[in-house]
């Protein structure tokens, strides 16, 4: 059996209502964990992407994509875990923050190129865009100041570069044929 590891799937669906429960129920009724899921439209009018990270090893992936692409609403699946590609997460920190420390938790902003979008006497509010593990390295340093909330998005994912796709499900709109 292979090392299971997190994975990431870019899975373009039709935009349509009920489509990301039907998503998320197939994973329930698989017993497969969503560790992150975000979903979004796409420059092609009626077609939405999900960025689904899950735990999986080779055969259960191949099985999750095989699964999905059973779904009459999905058009495209693509497994990009093992491609070069970019994700991020967005994070919004509320913390502690009096005026002593104020400028100590911005000089630690700066240095995860995060900001500050919300001040008040004794609070500061921050965003940070990143890497999930950039984003977990600032929670770990904020955390002596205490953290009051923290909220942030799943991940969204795309190869790097130039990549063509071949598109597998027969209906893939003819723009994204021609796209691709």
């Amino acid at each position: 059996m292979s090392e299971s590891l997190k994975r990431t799937f870019a899975v373009f669906v039709e935009d349509k209502p009920g489509v990301l429960n039907r998503v998320a129920s197939l994973f329930r009724r698989r017993s497969f964990n969503i560790d992150s899921l975000n979903v979004g439209t796409t420059h092609e009018p009626g077609v939405s992407r999900m960025t689904i990270v899950c735990e999986a090893d080779e055969d259960k992936a191949k099985r999750i994509e095989a699964n999905l692409y059973k779904m009459v609403n999905v058009l495209w699946v693509d497994d990009i875990t093992h491609k070069q590609s970019i994700s991020r997460v967005l994070a919004l920190i509320k913390v502690n923050c009096n005026h002593e420390q104020r400028d100590e938790v911005l000089k630690i902003c700066e240095v995860f190129r995060a900001r500050a979008i919300d001040m008040s006497p004794d609070r500061m509010t921050i965003e940070i865009t990143g890497p999930q593990d950039k984003v977990e390295g600032l929670v770990s340093v904020l955390k002596p100041f205490g953290i009051l909330e923290l909220v942030q998005t799943g991940t969204v994912a795309m190869t790097r570069g130039v990549e063509k796709h071949e598109l597998a499900h027969p209906t893939v709109p003819a723009s994204r044929n021609s796209a691709a």
